[in-house]
């Protein structure tokens, strides 16, 4: 079984947590999950409060909008219209 790591900066969570984040949350959270367009964040680092954090950093939010998308795409075979057709906008 591979360990978890940060999708930001590669920590195991021995000294921040890791959290399950869904790249694609509100109204398509569920869809996030159905696709497996989840990673593994440092709680407080990567996640929350740092100042690269998903939740804090536009940049940083971008980043992991367009891996979902290149990821959702390249696993189900999927063209830009497809993926804007299930989650409602392009990110690339």
């Amino acid at each position: 079984m591979e360990q978890r790591k940060c999708w930001r900066c590669g920590r195991n969570g021995y000294a921040d947590p890791l959290d399950h984040h869904h790249i694609f949350g509100g109204p398509n959270r569920k869809k996030s999950e159905k696709y497996g367009l989840v990673v593994d964040l440092c709680h407080n680092r990567c996640h929350i409060f740092g100042p690269m954090a998903a939740h804090a950093n536009a940049e940083t939010m971008r980043t992991l909008r367009q891996y979902g998308q290149r990821k959702a795409m390249e696993e189900n075979g999927w063209t830009v219209e497809d993926f804007i057709r299930e989650f409602g906008r392009n990110y690339l």
